[in-house]
């Protein structure tokens, strides 16, 4: 059972083996991330799908992201996780390397040797605010400096995820000092990235956005930031769930104090 890179004409097989695994199929999230990573998969022996998949997308040449780390549950514990994580790492080469885990998952990425440096949580909920008035809805023209800000704060090149945002999302604000995107998931609409000189700035864009798409939102929280949780329950998004963020290979790059919400967990 040899991995190989997987093509959009495999989604539905992964949509399968989330649902599998009690997770949602998220077809909109996977067509993104064949786009801007690579998509790596174990063949299941039985001919039905995918045994496992793993994503590795890379960042300019000194960060990869690592997600959608799955097995089927036929083919739990048989060292296909391990396989899969053990030849995408080979393909970052000398790259940082961070992804989030589950309890389940860490064991064995400590065994590979990444470490926890913080932990991220889940919070959804229906927004309850008012309107900012410091944003605005985003538009083409907006795209270089919004590059060049996240080139700064993000410390490398995503520059080809961020241009897929405005196809992508539901909508993109951006604030003096600031940008923010809401796309639609399977059960709620995720805001990220956030990025902001402050969190005050960081609120607006995020309770902007949550009043334009209404309904559930999710915000994936550093919980670090512990004034943006406290004011995020205070405006009726709770419900946390963990994860650890962990790292493989030295520190992260670029300003984590800006960087308020990720694009998602399997992006960073």
């Amino acid at each position: 059972m040899n991995p190989r890179l997987l093509s959009p004409t495999d989604l539905d097989d992964c949509a399968r083996l989330a649902q599998d695994r009690e997770w949602l199929p998220e077809r909109h999230k996977w067509g993104l991330l064949f786009e801007v990573g690579e998509v790596y998969g174990i063949d299941a022996p039985d001919g039905d799908g995918l045994a496992a998949t793993t994503i590795l997308t890379r960042y300019g040449h000194d960060h990869a992201v690592i997600s959608m780390v799955l097995t089927a549950s036929r083919y739990g514990r048989q060292g296909l996780a391990g396989k899969l994580m053990e030849h995408v790492l080979q393909q970052a080469g000398d790259r940082v390397v961070s992804l989030h885990a589950t309890e389940n998952g860490r064991p064995l990425y400590e065994r590979l040797g990444f470490r926890t440096v913080g932990r991220v949580a889940k919070h959804t909920g229906v927004f309850r605010g008012e309107r900012s008035g410091r944003t605005r809805p985003a538009t083409a023209e907006d795209l270089d400096a919004i590059l060049a800000l996240d080139a700064e704060v993000f410390g490398t090149d995503r520059s080809a995820l961020l241009r897929r945002m405005f196809g992508f999302g539901e909508q993109v604000r951006v604030a003096e000092g600031g940008f923010g995107q809401a796309w639609r998931n399977d059960d709620s609409v995720v805001i990220g990235p956030v990025v902001a000189r402050d969190q005050e700035t960081a609120e607006a864009l995020i309770g902007d956005l949550a009043l334009h798409v209404g309904g559930v939102v999710r915000l994936d929280l550093d919980l670090a930031k512990d004034g943006l949780v406290r004011w995020a329950g205070e405006h009726g998004i709770g419900n946390p769930w963990q994860v650890s963020l962990m790292v493989l290979g030295g520190e992260l790059p670029g300003d984590r104090s800006r960087q308020f919400l990720p694009f998602m967990q399997a992006l960073g």
